[in-house]
């Protein structure tokens, strides 16, 4: 039998809404990164994972990735996914 389809919607603590799906992956988590380049020069990094601890452990990741690429800074964030039946307006 075919798992139900469901959309899973992010609010970062800044106001951006991210919506994943149709999906019956069971994720839990969103987590982002946002890195600056210098310069004035973002850029943003995204996933979702099917716990906190997974999506926690992606911060260890970003630290590693900002001493490789040279960002002059970075914020890790991680938010819990909410569920809905049909995708937001």
């Amino acid at each position: 039998m075919a798992k139900k389809k469901r959309f899973l919607t992010a609010v970062m603590a800044d106001g951006y809404s991210k919506t994943i799906g149709p999906t019956a992956a069971p994720f839990t988590h969103y987590w982002r990164i946002v890195a600056d380049l210098g310069g004035g020069r973002i850029e943003v990094f995204w996933g979702h994972a099917k716990s906190l601890k997974e999506a926690a452990s992606k911060k260890a990741a970003a630290a590693d990735a900002a001493l490789q690429r040279g960002w002059k800074d970075y914020r890790f964030e991680v938010v819990e996914l909410t569920e809905s039946a049909e995708p937001p307006r």
